[in-house]
């Protein structure tokens, strides 16, 4: 009868083993598969994700391989790409209507500013401006989304911290011959997002974020683009540099409203 018991939870203690072992691959999947299915039909561009790494029992999630492809109309072959983001939840909260997540923290991504003769239309804008029809944020009247559980764009999420760092900014403008510069960015955080009883959706963090990073890569790149204009004479003919000059002055004066 002992050798029975033993045996018993010897075979319990296995089969949960390979069921976490299961859910966690099931979960890194899933979240793989949502991301680059869902995240295109909010923002109009191609999103990738290589691997993701899901821990249960820890809470702890890892990304990697992160890709937003840009906005139809625009050169550069991304507006941001990221190696690792790591992420800290509670994992009881996956089974909840709102995910709780205590930190998100980006590492190291490579946020590219591209903009042409018309200032107001930079890749980064285009995208939060295609996350606001799709949801209709904007006052536009939203796309038809999937239906999933938790409403317009799933689950509800509350997110404690939401940390950038160690961004490389790559300004391109157009209209320079492409023009560019890379320049460090300062770190952004974003604190308390969805917090309260209603959370927050996925496009809408996702909107939150892209407006911070492009408020900031818009002030860094009023900067460089007035170093452009500077430099304008040795760009070639007379043509060239009134182009230049009006471009400048145009997104010095964009930049002085935001």
């Amino acid at each position: 009868m002992k050798k029975f018991f033993i045996r018993l939870l010897f075979v319990l203690a296995l089969v949960v083993i390979v069921a976490i072992v299961w859910v966690h691959f099931f979960l890194d999947g899933t979240i793989k598969r949502g991301v680059e299915t869902y995240g295109p039909k909010f923002t109009k561009v191609d999103i990738k994700l290589d691997t993701v790494n899901l821990s249960l029992l820890s809470g702890g999630c890892k990304m990697k391989g992160f890709f937003m492809g840009n906005p139809e109309g625009f050169k550069s072959r991304s507006a941001i790409s990221v190696g690792t983001t790591s992420i800290a939840l509670k994992p009881a909260s996956l089974l909840s209507d709102k995910i709780v997540v205590q930190s998100v923290k980006v590492e190291a991504p490579e946020i590219t500013f591209e903009t042409g003769l018309n200032v107001k239309e930079n890749n980064l804008s285009k995208i939060i401006a295609n996350l606001e029809e799709a949801t209709g944020a904007g006052g536009e009247k939203p796309a038809a989304q999937p239906k999933e559980k938790g409403g317009e764009g799933g689950k509800k999420l509350e997110v404690g911290e939401f940390i950038i760092s160690g961004a490389k900014l790559h300004v391109t403008v157009n209209v320079m011959g492409g023009k560019s510069v890379t320049l460090s960015m300062p770190e952004i955080q974003l604190r308390d997002l969805g917090k309260g009883p209603d959370g927050i959706t996925a496009p809408e963090l996702t909107k939150l974020v892209l407006q911070a990073l492009e408020k900031q890569a818009a002030q860094m790149a009023a900067t460089a683009i007035a170093d452009f204009g500077k430099g304008a004479v040795y760009l070639g003919n007379e043509g060239t540099t009134n182009s230049v000059n009006k471009v400048t002055k145009g997104l010095g004066d964009l930049f002085k409203k935001k």
